[in-house]
């Protein structure tokens, strides 16, 4: 367990860990995690130091984030890449953590999980808990297929997944950890956001350049957003003129459901079948 953002709830905390156990899981709760520095879990060198101890500890087969909140971003100036890149493990979280998600896909070429976090894990659905495991665990390729597509641009693609939470994406914008979408398909998702605000957030990103030459682009979650038609209208606007598949209805983010997907895997998109076929195990 590793809480590079804000503090967690004790006892969403307690349960998410049993639901972890439950599922097979042995846990390592490190010394300090609980601790509190105003918004934060700890100073960023305190939340750094237990994200550098966790990757470099031996026993220690995969990460999971207690929460997002806020701070990931703060600790991206003090990790130790090279440290990280000769450990590989799995490490496992969305919202904030898609600073985290992103950056250790673009400095050290990990594969990393967009999913849910110790906490959410606390009330997640059964699916959400499945999808997890198959993630983890599986041996065969991923694939989500949506019960209820949502077409803004028909087609097909195929790039490396990247993104998540649009909020902290937009916030990477002009730093040296911002992430290249080129080829990318790209996933985004948010929560309490006005549309202005993802108008405005949309348009920083297109003004930097940011979705030139992406592969297609994918939503998930929008949660307290607004109304999803007038949503959907922005993003198939805002995309038109890049030429790109666009599909939403993907049930990851900040909704009851969250399935874990990989970020830096090769994917292919098909709005036909409304589908997203990961090519990798």
């Amino acid at each position: 367990m590793v809480a590079p953002s804000g503090p967690f709830d004790p006892a969403l905390f307690k349960k998410g860990l049993a639901v972890l156990v439950r599922m097979g899981f042995q846990t390592v709760v490190p010394e300090g995690l609980s601790k509190k520095t105003g918004y934060l879990a700890g100073t960023d060198a305190h939340r750094a130091h237990i994200l550098h101890e966790m990757f470099s500890d031996g026993s220690v087969e995969g990460i999971i984030c207690a929460r997002g909140g806020y701070g990931s971003v703060r600790i991206l100036p003090l990790l130790d890449f090279d440290r990280i890149r000769k450990t590989p493990k799995p490490l496992i979280g969305f919202s904030d953590i898609s600073a985290l998600l992103n950056t250790l896909y673009l400095k050290c070429g990990l594969v990393t999980y967009h999913g849910p976090v110790v906490t959410t894990l606390a009330e997640a659905t059964p699916k959400t808990r499945k999808s997890l495991n198959a993630a983890l665990k599986g041996f065969q390729p991923l694939e989500l297929v949506l019960s209820r597509p949502r077409v803004m641009r028909p087609g097909k693609a195929k790039g490396i997944l990247m993104g998540g939470n649009l909020t902290t994406l937009c916030h990477l914008v002009g730093t040296p950890f911002a992430p290249r979408y080129k080829d990318a398909v790209l996933l985004l998702e948010d929560k309490g956001e006005p549309l202005y605000r993802i108008d405005r957030m949309l348009t920083q990103m297109k003004l930097s350049g940011c979705f030139k030459r992406i592969a297609g682009l994918i939503l998930g979650e929008f949660v307290d957003c607004g109304d999803m038609r007038s949503l959907y209208r922005i993003f198939r606007d805002f995309f038109w003129e890049y030429e790109i598949p666009i599909l939403g209805g993907f049930e990851i983010g900040h909704g009851r459901g969250n399935h874990t997907v990989p970020i830096g895997v090769p994917v292919e998109l098909d709005t036909h079948r409304g589908s997203l076929l990961f090519q990798w195990p």
